[in-house]
């Protein structure tokens, strides 16, 4: 879920904070033997707001249960019950929330299948909000026995047990941690940019030969297949709304990841063989635009479709219609959506939310003109007419999907540390693909049958052609002088990963530590605070930072001189010795396998600062101080006063964070 606050805090299960607005207790109420409910009632304390467990999208997070073992020895019966709650609009928010006022009451009936059960385990997450949000959770332990229940707990090996000891810190100034919300990642605006990529990839879409000729006979089907235009306006309209049913629906099974450890997603994200999967599945669909093969999907089912649509007529009937358009356009449509998933794993976020959003814009773009002509039928007679324009298009759109694939292909290279697809090799190859494409568009070869033909050059291929030429000209620059390319930030390898000597494979060519305890070493000798960055080899937001925010002078002067910096890859895949792999048990009971140098690192960064996205950057004094809230992907300004700050209280032993890093909502 994505949620926009004035400051939002999360209370992860090792940090505390002092007198939280809500106080919990329970009650078991036994009305049969095998009949129970469990109560869970809260105290809320003034002008805060806990919220329901059906606030609306967009808002604050809902209160969840989950029921350890549901199934296994007893089962939930119906859904979780709770007291009368209130509804107001949020300025905040801007949805109509549904929340608790002083008090809530949740009440949840089981029934028991095995009597020796010897207890229930609850765990709840919620939300509760003022001038801030906190996100905190809590476990609930009922004994249906006259002895106290307890868990049982995994049981560990000694030398496991001692390793992840080892891994946990004693931090201090851990209030701070319950402040990196506020210090903004701009989430909220990422969400935006992956609905506008979606929309220009549902614009692009309408250009291709599948969709385009489709316009005018939909709109021209509404129009003359009604007794009133406004009837035909309103079943075009309806048309259009299903189409971007259709394509919300597609992202919804990306949503049952949110019951998954949140570590899982950013470790498929990372994975070498999903990489090299996405690589190709991009080279097919850049050869299919092409046009050396079809990309369908099986014709019996948009003839189902179409079937269903003929025989049922009235709304299911349009819907139906919508569905057979999806269907039919998949050859065109398929590749594009390829392209927004990719983009969407490429991105920073929630990959659920993010391919949700991406996805209706998508829908939006390509239901947009079946409305539009309908209302105004009179602008049909402006459209072009189909023809080879569209070809173009089609092989346009192949040409960005190979320079995408690539960018997979590099991913892997870089996590496994092959080293064959260095900066040079990437730039090299994206410069040969812009070439080729300007070539293509001034009509220099054809991908069909006829070989090297003449074409008619339009003024639009001509453009296109001059700005990829340009595009190949930026990267000719970047390549040959080593310059960072700060419009492509994040999709080239890093500078350091080079076919060129280089004195360190630090970002930048700064000095730094890849292991937590050699930095904290060097710090204490050296009596200088520590730079932490959480960061992985395939994260373009990392990439980002480093190109646009590291390579500020003031903000390399600070890095290179005043801190000594701990960069930690948490998708590093070389395994660790196998006399220092180990089982680790969160407090949940949930076991991970650290077998890799990353495992560890997300493991550690999980563990003591309960974040488990990158990049994120702590300030560390050598006697483990946190020196200011952590953040993330932010600015110049303010990571430069980030910097400042820490340093200054480093140096004054004083942890106020001034005004001049309050940040922007």
């Amino acid at each position: 879920m994505v949620f926009l606050c004035t400051v939002c805090l999360w209370q992860p299960v090792h940090a505390q904070i002092e007198a939280h607005p809500v106080q919990w207790t329970q009650e078991l109420i036994r009305e049969s033997d095998t009949s129970f409910s469990l109560v869970f009632e809260a105290s809320i304390d003034p002008e805060w707001h806990l919220y329901s467990q059906h606030t609306p999208e967009g808002g604050a997070l809902p209160t969840e249960f989950s029921f350890k073992g549901n199934g296994m020895g007893y089962q939930t019966l119906g859904p979780v019950q709770e007291s009368e709650t209130e509804t107001a609009f949020s300025d905040i928010f801007e949805v109509d929330e549904t929340f608790f006022k002083g008090t809530a009451r949740f009440v949840q009936k089981i029934y028991l299948n095995d009597k020796s059960l010897p207890g229930i385990q609850v765990d709840i997450f919620y939300q509760v909000c003022k001038e801030v949000c906190i996100g905190a959770e809590k476990t609930f332990l009922f004994s249906l026995t006259d002895q106290p229940f307890v868990p049982e707990s995994p049981e560990l090996d000694a030398e496991s047990l001692t390793k992840s000891d080892a891994l946990r810190l004693d931090l201090k100034n851990t209030a701070f941690l319950e402040q990196h919300n506020a210090t903004g990642t701009g989430k909220g605006k990422g969400i935006w940019v992956i609905f506008g990529l979606g929309f220009l990839g549902g614009l692009l879409a309408l250009l291709t030969p599948c969709v385009f000729p489709m316009i005018p006979l939909t709109v021209s089907f509404f129009t003359k297949q009604t007794n009133s235009r406004s009837k035909g306006i309103a079943r075009a309209g309806f048309y259009g709304f299903c189409i971007i049913l259709i394509y919300f629906l597609l992202s919804l099974p990306f949503h049952f990841f949110d019951s998954v450890d949140a570590q899982i997603l950013n470790t498929l994200a990372t994975n070498i063989w999903l990489n090299l999967l996405f690589f190709v599945v991009f080279v097919v669909f850049a050869f299919s635009f092409f046009g050396y093969y079809e990309l369908t999907l099986p014709a019996s089912w948009a003839s189902g479709a179409d079937r269903a649509s003929d025989r049922i007529g009235g709304a299911i009937g349009i819907f139906f219609m919508a569905l057979t358009l999806a269907i039919v356009s998949f050859s065109c449509t398929g590749p594009i959506l390829g392209g927004l998933l990719g983009s969407t794993a490429l991105s920073e976020g929630d990959v659920a939310t993010n391919l949700t959003a991406g996805m209706l814009g998508f829908g939006v773009a390509l239901a947009l003109p079946f409305t539009l002509f309908a209302m105004f039928p009179s602008w049909l007679q402006r459209l072009p007419s189909s023809g080879g324009w569209m070809e173009t298009v089609k092989v346009v759109l192949g040409f960005l999907e190979l320079g995408l694939a690539l960018k997979f292909l590099s991913n892997a290279d870089l996590i496994g540390n092959w080293g064959f697809l260095k900066r040079e090799v990437f730039l090299g190859i994206w410069i040969l693909l812009a070439l080729l494409l300007s070539a293509y568009l001034l009509g220099a070869f054809r991908f069909k049958e006829g070989g090297t033909v003449k074409r008619r050059r339009s003024k639009t291929a001509v453009v296109g052609a001059l700005f990829f030429i340009g595009f190949a000209a930026y990267l000719g620059y970047g390549l040959l002088t080593g310059a960072p390319l700060k419009a492509l930030s994040g999709f080239p390898p890093p500078d350091f990963y080079t076919l060129s000597k280089q004195e360190t494979d630090c970002p930048l060519g700064l000095d730094c530590y890849k292991d937590f305890q050699e930095g904290m070493a060097q710090a204490q000798a050296s009596g200088k605070p520590i730079l932490l960055d959480f960061t992985g080899w395939a994260c373009v937001n990392c990439r980002k930072m480093e190109e646009q925010v590291w390579s500020n002078p003031e903000v390399f002067r600070l890095i290179r001189d005043e801190y000594i910096l701990v960069s930690l890859y948490v998708d590093e895949r070389k395994p660790l010795p196998e006399d220092q792999q180990f089982t680790f048990s969160y407090a949940n009971g949930t076991l991970k396998e650290i077998e890799s140098i990353g495992d560890y690192w997300s493991t550690f960064q999980n563990l003591n600062f309960g974040a488990v996205s990158q990049p994120y950057y702590v300030l560390l004094a050598p006697d483990l101080k946190i020196l200011a809230p952590p953040v993330q992907n932010t600015d110049i300004e303010t990571y430069r006063a980030w910097l400042h700050s820490g340093l200054k209280a480093f140096q004054t032993n004083d942890f106020e964070v001034p005004d001049a890093f309050s940040l922007p909502q």
